[in-house]
């Protein structure tokens, strides 16, 4: 980073000193001693942080923690936004069930039923801290093996969403989609246009 009077100077912006326009590119074009001739000074940068926990660094190094309870709350929200992201691509099977009576596939059922105990598990986990830093620690940990339960990051997968079942056909543009027993296929071609029950 380089300084003139104390102040930033931005790399490939023009300023002004002592009466005189130095251009955009003339920071990177200048030798140091070119430089330092104006009284230009080159000074390591600040040290990156992550805004999330942070408000900044100190004088003295140190890292301004963002308050702790307003992180477990927003962190909390956040996970439950996450969980029902997850889940909402087969709430419709749920919706089917009690409407009809078919009852989704127990994989689905499972599946929804440990996201929302990761769910749940998260922000037990993030409550228990006690400090901006353990908070960051945990949401930012990444386990050598990936995918470990433990981490904050990591959620049960599905394998795939399965679609709406029963058998119904739809065209669009000449492109026929197919669907029954919760599968979709699609043909070209077509100008038929059918939907059975779900």
């Amino acid at each position: 980073m380089f300084l003139l009077d104390g102040k930033p100077l931005a790399l490939d912006r023009a300023f002004t000193h002592a009466g005189v326009q130095y251009p955009a590119n003339w920071l990177r074009l200048a030798s140091p001693a070119e430089r330092s001739a104006i009284g230009i000074t080159e000074v390591p940068g600040p040290q990156p942080y992550d805004q999330r926990f942070y408000w900044g660094w100190t004088t003295s190094g140190t890292l301004i923690p963002k308050d702790h309870d307003q992180l477990v709350t927003l962190w909390s929200d956040q996970t439950n936004t996450t969980a029902n992201t997850l889940l909402s691509p087969t709430d419709w099977m749920v919706v089917r069930e009690v409407d009809n009576g078919k009852v989704m596939p127990s994989g689905v059922k499972e599946w929804r039923q440990e996201v929302r105990y990761a769910c749940e598990d998260k922000i037990s986990v993030l409550t228990l801290t006690k400090t901006t830093d353990e908070l960051a620690n945990y949401v930012t940990y990444t386990s050598p093996s990936g995918g470990a339960t433990t981490d904050y990051n990591y959620w049960p997968q599905l394998n795939s969403t399965p679609v709406p079942s029963g058998s119904y056909s739809s065209s669009v543009a000449g492109a026929t989609m197919l669907g029954g027993d919760d599968t979709l296929s699609f043909s070209s071609n077509s100008t038929s246009a059918s939907i059975g029950s779900l």
